[in-house]
Parts: C-alpha cells; structure tokens; sequence
C-alpha cells in the first residue's frame, strides 16, 4: 500500500520515516490512504485551496453615492415618546435636549408630561413621609400605592405614546401641552 505524507501529499515508501520531498517525519503507524479515498473523505476533508476556492476578505463597493448618517437612525416620534417615561425626568430632559427630537410636538409633550408626573409623585411622597411621623402603618400602605400609581402610570402612558395617543392626565396635561407649544 502506498502512503503519503501529511504535510505535502507526496508518495512516500511505506517504510520511509522521513518524506523524500520535504523532509517531515512521519509516524510509523501512520496509515496508508489515498487521496479521494471515499472511507478517508469525512475524516480529512479537503481544505478550501485544495477544492479551488480562495479565502479573500469582504471589501465594500467604493462607487456607492455617499448617505447622510443619522438620517435613518432617528426614532419614529411615538417610539421616543415613549422612550421619555422608563428613566423618568432623565431620559424626558435627554429627549428635550436632543436636536430632532425637541422640535416635535409630540415628543415635547411627553417629555413634559413625563416629567411633571415625576415631580407629582416626588411631592406625594415627601407627603407620605411627613405622615409617616404620625401613623407608620398607615403611610406603608400609602407608600405601596404610591408605588403601585408610579409603576402602572409608567406603563400606561409609555404604552399610550407608543399607540401614538397623546394621553393627558388630568392637570399635569395640560401644563405638559401648554409648556410643548411654546418653543
């Protein structure tokens, strides 16, 4: 049987301990196969080079016209709108700061809204708080409301700009309305 070396696929002797053609040591119980061998094709499939292709790297068309960037980026109005209530006033201030965005009327009044509801449950907590001096039991449950309104208040509206609805709540609204027309 003929064997051939691992590493130039030459014909070797089946005795031969180096290869005649580059010079690799080859191990005594190497077995004896045939290039193409259809019991030795799935345990050494033929690299990439070997069945013609070449290995080359991606490289992008150079002659496309150039594209703005930002220009496809930029957040539908009812995806920021409700992206102004998760982080409360920080992400409100953030969309009111943020150039496409500040000059929208929607966004604006859910950036104010969002922000007028942070300060109303920041008022009804301090409220809780000072009562807690009074009535400890009483204010826990206050406080588990309070947390309750905030958490599904937060949802419901970030669920209502998403709908693209501008939602108002009864006062805080109308201030969130009145501060977004004004520019």
């Amino acid at each position: 049987m003929t064997k051939f070396c691992t590493q130039c696929g030459a014909t070797v002797d089946e005795n031969a301990r180096y290869c005649k053609k580059c010079g690799k040591q080859l191990l005594p119980t190497q077995p004896a196969e045939q290039p193409g061998d259809p019991r030795t094709a799935y345990q050494n499939p033929p690299s990439y080079q070997q069945q013609g292709y070449r290995e080359t790297t991606y490289q992008a068309p150079q002659n496309l016209p150039y594209q703005a960037q930002g220009s496809s980026a930029d957040l539908k109005p009812n995806i920021a709108g409700m992206l102004c209530y998760p982080l409360s006033f920080i992400s409100a201030i953030l969309f009111l700061l943020l150039k496409p965005y500040n000059k929208d009327p929607f966004v604006r009044f859910h950036a104010f809204q969002s922000i007028f509801f942070f300060i109303v449950l920041l008022g009804l907590s301090i409220a809780i708080r000072v009562l807690s001096f009074f009535s400890w039991p009483l204010s826990n449950l206050l406080f588990s409301g309070l947390n309750l309104l905030a958490f599904g208040g937060t949802i419901w509206l970030m669920y209502q700009a998403y709908q693209g609805v501008k939602f108002k709540f009864p006062v805080i609204g109308e201030m969130a309305e009145t501060q977004a027309e004004k520019e």
